[in-house]
């Protein structure tokens, strides 16, 4: 049986004296796409940061294809194939659009002309803007040049942190149309996001955390129609 992508196993993480994650368990398999839901301050960000090695978590394990990362620095798990789209975009301002997508992919040497392609293939208006500097791009535009800055680094696995947040009505559908059409090509990703209605619209599988606990978890269409799950964050 394949182990999955990545596994976070019973992981508990505190800043300090307070316990933010507790007990949390997850997978995210093999071309899945897993959403991590919850609202302001229930610990998902951290469950991303800890997956990727930004917070070390005081008990529990994290494992990439079954082998323990635990005590890995985010550059091992980025070399095992790990990459970040973090909350609100994080572009370098002051540099232009292909110098960010030259920055993702810093780990890799001799980066082939068609991976540049293929990000401009995704993403027209990257390639219309690749000499522009990222700090006068709008806001949407940000997010398909920090999702395709991450592209860069050839993931196996996406981390995106609140893609929506910021966004216009019209061009947070724009952004999960462009999550879709990326996971329809075999991306794997764990995507946090409060948008839940839209997050399950594609979501293969989803996990909801309350206060550092997983307290739902399935698949995504039946999450969905989950009573205490559309009372708490779809509004209905």
């Amino acid at each position: 049986m394949t182990a999955p992508l990545l596994e976070l196993r019973d992981v508990n993480t505190y800043y300090g004296p307070i316990h933010i994650l507790q007990g949390v368990s997850l997978t995210v398999g093999h071309g899945e796409f897993v959403a991590l839901l919850g609202g302001n301050a229930c610990g998902k960000s951290t469950t991303l940061k800890t997956a990727l090695g930004l917070v070390t978590p005081r008990s529990g394990q994290v494992l990439i294809d079954g082998v323990d990362v635990t005590q890995e620095k985010p550059a091992a798990r980025i070399r095992r194939g790990l990459a970040v789209v973090p909350e609100n975009r994080r572009l370098f301002g002051p540099m232009t659009v292909m110098e960010n997508l030259q920055l993702g992919a810093f780990t890799r040497s001799n980066v082939p002309k068609q991976d540049y392609d293929r990000v401009f293939e995704l993403f027209p208006r990257v390639a219309e803007r690749r000499n522009q500097l990222a700090g006068t791009l709008s806001g949407g535009e940000q997010q398909m040049v920090a999702v395709a800055r991450a592209l860069m680094a050839n993931p196996r696995l996406l981390l995106m942190d609140e893609p929506s947040m910021g966004l216009s009505p019209a061009l947070v559908e724009q952004s999960f149309d462009m999550i879709a059409n990326l996971h329809s090509q075999g991306v794997s990703m764990l995507v946090v996001e409060q948008n839940a209605n839209m997050a399950l619209s594609v979501a293969d599988r989803g996990y909801v955390l309350q206060t550092g606990r997983v307290v739902l978890s399935g698949v995504a269409a039946e999450l969905a129609h989950d009573d205490e799950l559309r009372r708490a964050y779809l509004g209905r």
